[in-house]
């Protein structure tokens, strides 16, 4: 099995994030069937397909430019997640969900302000690491106290999800006590086990000069890189972004702010400013439909880009499109 095998993808915007359809060993037969009864029995779970979003930097107590609407785009994110004909069973939230504040009760208020509008979310869980706007000031200690640990595990239908904090210590990194916690959750599992690891900043470089790298990041991947089903999800860079390494993939979902530009056109890493004309230029919506397979090759995936509108501005259009698209994944 490979990764292709038990998770499809279908990306979105304005920072929607991205909605994930995880398909665990459809159509399992040989090893499939065989990897499937040994983690119904280690877990207890039967392995279903089933969906979750990700969501990424929504910064709630922002407010200024370069982006006027604040934490509407958030609050808008989890209408168009409600109205999804088939409930995504979770929400993750790859950090920076509050702006940092130095001014005394204000970050809390931030988070529970945070709290306030997941709640609204029709999904089982909301399942979330900080970033560095979350923990940055104190090392987490406020986070740990609203939403407990920075970085734990879960299954879920046969996958086993990691979340992983690379921004609580002084430098942009995990840390060793972490890596052995890693090393010891992942110990639990055979190396064809279905891996989903969230994370804030990415934990390969991309940009260290923009701060966007984990200083160990190859020492988290090389304790994954035995897995052959790993895929990793972060944020951190308000952009969309693929990269693919040793065979694992890496997907950065959108911010809920603002975007940032392309580092490989511009060495100025400032935000891109609002356009009223076009508000959420750069922030459309994208579909990413997982290739089949012909023979030894696989086919390329198919990406159509649909322009999000929001209502606010100019009507329902890209909502409605997001919502039939997404309810038929």
């Amino acid at each position: 099995m490979d990764r292709r095998s038990f998770l499809k993808i279908a990306g979105t915007s304005l920072g929607i994030g991205a909605l994930y359809s995880v398909a665990p060993l459809l159509g399992a037969d040989g090893e499939g069937s065989e990897i499937a009864r040994m983690l119904w029995k280690k877990h207890g779970e039967r392995l279903k397909p089933f969906s979750f979003v990700q969501l990424s930097d929504t910064h709630v107590g922002f407010n200024g430019p370069p982006d006027p609407l604040g934490t509407q785009a958030y609050e808008r994110a989890v209408d168009m997640i409600n109205g999804l004909r088939h409930r995504p069973d979770f929400v993750l939230v790859t950090g920076d969900l509050t702006h940092d504040s130095e001014k005394p009760g204000e970050h809390a208020d931030r988070m529970k302000r945070f709290q306030e509008i997941s709640s609204r979310l029709r999904v089982d869980a909301v399942r979330c690491v900080p970033g560095e706007h979350d923990a940055g000031l104190d090392g987490g200690a406020l986070f740990r106290d609203v939403f407990g640990p920075t970085f734990y595990s879960f299954d879920h239908r046969g996958v086993h999800f990691i979340g992983l904090d690379n921004v609580s210590r002084a430098k942009p990194e995990v840390g060793p006590e972490q890596l052995a916690w890693l090393k010891k959750d992942l110990a639990r599992f055979p190396t064809t086990a279905p891996i989903v690891v969230f994370t804030h900043r990415p934990l390969f470089d991309l940009k260290p000069e923009w701060e966007w790298f984990t200083s160990d990041g190859d020492e988290v991947m090389n304790a994954l890189a035995s897995y052959e089903n790993v895929t990793v999800l972060y944020g951190h860079i308000h952009r969309q972004h693929e990269h693919a390494a040793g065979g694992v993939r890496h997907y950065a979902a959108r911010s809920l702010i603002w975007a940032f530009p392309d580092p490989a056109t511009t060495a100025d890493k400032k935000p891109l400013p609002f356009d009223k004309e076009e508000p959420f230029k750069n922030l459309g919506l994208r579909l990413v439909q997982e290739p089949g397979t012909r023979g030894a090759v696989p086919d390329p995936p198919t990406i159509d880009d649909v322009e999000l509108t929001m209502r606010e501005y100019s009507g329902t259009v890209g909502i409605n499109q997001f919502l039939k698209e997404g309810a038929a994944r």
